[in-house]
This record gives C-alpha cells, structure tokens and sequence, in this order.
C-alpha cells in the first residue's frame, strides 16, 4: 500500500526499551507523517483516548498495571486500531494468543526491519500478518 505523505496517519508507538523505539521508530518515520512513542500502558491509553491512532505496534512485553490482556484490552476499547504486536518470542503458543486475543499482526523484534512494513501494507488492507519465521498452529 502506497500512500502520499499528506495521506499519512499517525502512529502509535509503544515499547519500553529505548534502544526498540528509536530502530522501528525510523522504520515507521518512512511511512507516517508522525510516531508517537511511549513506553508505558498508561501513557499508551493516554494517546490512543487523544489522537484516535488508526495503527498501534505494541511490545508485548510492554510494561502493564494489571494482569489483564492488554491485546484484548485495547481491541475491546479501540475496536478501529489495527494492532501489530513486537515480540522476541516466537514460539507458536505466544502467537496463538496474542493473535486470538485480537491482534492484526505478530511481529518478531528481530525482524522489524524486514517484516513490519508488509505487516502494516497487510493490516492497513485488512489482513492479518506473520512474521514468517514463525510457525502458528491451528487449533
């Protein structure tokens, strides 16, 4: 999916390892007209309830407040985000269930910078995503 840059949304952001942020941060700065990073569940709420993102990528070890899924959390409170989760896991159970909790995609860290681009074009199209260095079973 290509899109002007008076086209482009934003996007949120949300990892807490610095280091994350500012390599997927660069990967996005090519395809949004702006990335809103936080680093926090807090502050995620915070800007999604503000500036009503279309598409968020969200750490799944992002840090929470309560035991509650956070996929299913913001699924339920933002049914219009397109959510691509970023994981280091890539064992077929971790996908399975950020996946049924309702995420678009599933991302691995190691793989940003080849798969979160065709990971957006999907999701932005509505499709899901991925990586493909993952194996998902089916239930």
């Amino acid at each position: 999916m290509t899109t002007s840059k008076e086209d482009r949304q934003v996007v949120l952001l949300a990892d807490a390892h610095q280091d994350m942020l500012a390599g997927t941060r660069s990967v996005l700065e090519a395809r949004f007209h702006a990335v809103v990073m936080v680093a926090d569940e807090e502050s995620l709420r915070e800007v999604a309830d503000k500036l009503h993102p279309q598409l968020a990528v969200v750490d799944l070890s992002l840090p929470v407040a309560s035991e509650a899924n956070i996929v299913r959390e913001l699924k339920q409170n933002y049914p219009y985000l397109k959510l691509i989760m970023l994981s280091v896991h890539d064992e077929a159970s971790a996908v399975n269930a950020v996946l049924s909790s309702g995420a678009d995609a599933f991302v691995l860290k190691r793989a940003v910078a080849t798969d979160l681009i065709p990971a957006i074009d999907g999701v932005l199209q509505g499709g899901a995503y991925v990586s493909p260095s993952v194996a998902v079973t089916q239930d």
